[in-house]
């Protein structure tokens, strides 16, 4: 796993993009706060800029980092989840301002996956995190699904996991700084 956190991260500084495994289902990702890598990864997905995308962080202190007020039911909701789980936060910041929602909001998952979480860590900036394939086209549920166009668009493919299935991407909860709740996706 050393070699692939070393590689990926030589990746993410340079502006690449990376197809990772991530706690949900495979990943294209980048450097949260550089706004060149992001407009790459909307153009790799024929993915429309408005169309907001995930950042992923690995703890709470990074999260808090990155909100400007995290709302009290976030901690709750972080901590009780069954599964991966995504929040929408009023008020991001320290991230490139193509990766903020034209509401100001942004989604961002604290991640329980242990690859994902080093690397965040050892990166020290959170990473994009959108699903590996073409805009409109199903989620990949397993490597072997995923677009060869999407595999010859990004910078460095992460060895790991290939043979895992997962296609059950994280529930989305939008926490409004007002005390509005909704539930995005189950």
């Amino acid at each position: 796993m050393e070699q692939e956190l070393l590689k990926a991260i030589e990746i993410l500084q340079k502006g690449g993009l990376l197809l990772y495994p991530t706690d949900t289902i495979w990943g294209i990702g980048c450097d949260a706060t550089n706004k060149s890598a992001i407009d790459k990864i909307y153009a790799l997905k024929k993915r429309e800029s408005s169309k907001a995308l995930i950042c992923l962080v690995s703890d709470i202190r990074m999260l808090e980092k990155h909100v400007y007020e995290v709302p009290d039911a976030a901690y709750n909701i972080i901590e009780l989840a069954t599964k991966p789980t995504t929040v929408i936060y009023d008020k991001p910041m320290n991230v490139a301002p193509n990766l903020i929602a034209e509401d100001d909001s942004l989604a961002i998952r604290v991640t329980s996956d242990e690859f994902c979480q080093k690397l965040i860590r050892k990166f020290k900036r959170p990473i994009v995190s959108t699903s590996a394939n073409i805009s409109g086209d199903n989620s990949p549920g397993h490597f072997k699904e995923i677009n060869t166009e999407i595999l010859k668009g990004v910078d460095y493919v992460v060895n790991l996991h290939r043979d895992k299935k997962n296609n059950t991407p994280s529930s989305i909860i939008k926490l409004e700084n007002n005390g509005i709740v909704k539930v995005i996706r189950k």
